[in-house]
């Protein structure tokens, strides 16, 4: 099964975001847009494990969860990745920088790479996607759009577990189920 551990958001950042995403919509056809039962904060991508694996990760998240405690997490501004690009594939909202986040995923990382889940290659940049670009024709009112919540606070919120999604990959775009939910202290 196709797995990956995140942060699944309040409801109340899950509104903002679809706010957002509306207003956006208005100005293209081109993106792919998350829908709000998608929105999440990916801290590792595992992909396809076969389902006795499953228990192992469990266990792991539990022993991570249980050394951390609860810590805030702050959503402001948006841009695309790559970022400066003129054919940018990805919107996204943007995290601030939070030293318990990076202390939190860093664990992660080291404990998964433990039970032989390769490291990323790349730093961890903590965003939501908010969308993809499908096309880039008329896309420039969308990007102007986007540029104006730069600097946006979209509100905060208190991050109490960690999350196992199972994601299912559909015509109509990923569908996610929680496979099991991991308290932090």
């Amino acid at each position: 099964m196709r797995t990956f551990i995140a942060i699944d958001l309040d409801n109340e950042i899950k509104n903002n975001l679809s706010q957002l995403i509306s207003r956006l919509k208005k100005c293209s056809t081109n993106i792919k847009w998350i829908k709000q039962q998608g929105m999440h904060l990916t801290l590792k991508f595992l992909g396809e494990i076969p389902p006795d694996k499953v228990s192992e990760v469990e266990s792991l998240l539990r022993k991570v969860a249980e050394k951390h405690s609860h810590f805030l997490l702050k959503f402001k501004g948006t841009g695309t990745f790559p970022e400066g690009n003129k054919r940018p594939r990805i919107l996204w909202l943007g995290i601030e920088y939070n030293e318990n986040l990076k202390i939190f995923q860093s664990e992660l990382e080291s404990e998964l790479e433990k039970i032989h889940f390769p490291r990323e290659n790349r730093k961890f940049h903590p965003h939501l996607t908010l969308g993809r670009v499908k096309s880039h024709q008329d896309l420039s009112l969308t990007f102007s759009e986007l540029a104006k919540d730069r600097e946006k606070d979209f509100g905060e919120m208190i991050v109490k577990k960690i999350t196992l999604f199972k994601s299912t990959l559909k015509p109509s775009g990923a569908e996610y189920t929680i496979i099991s939910e991991h308290e932090l202290k």
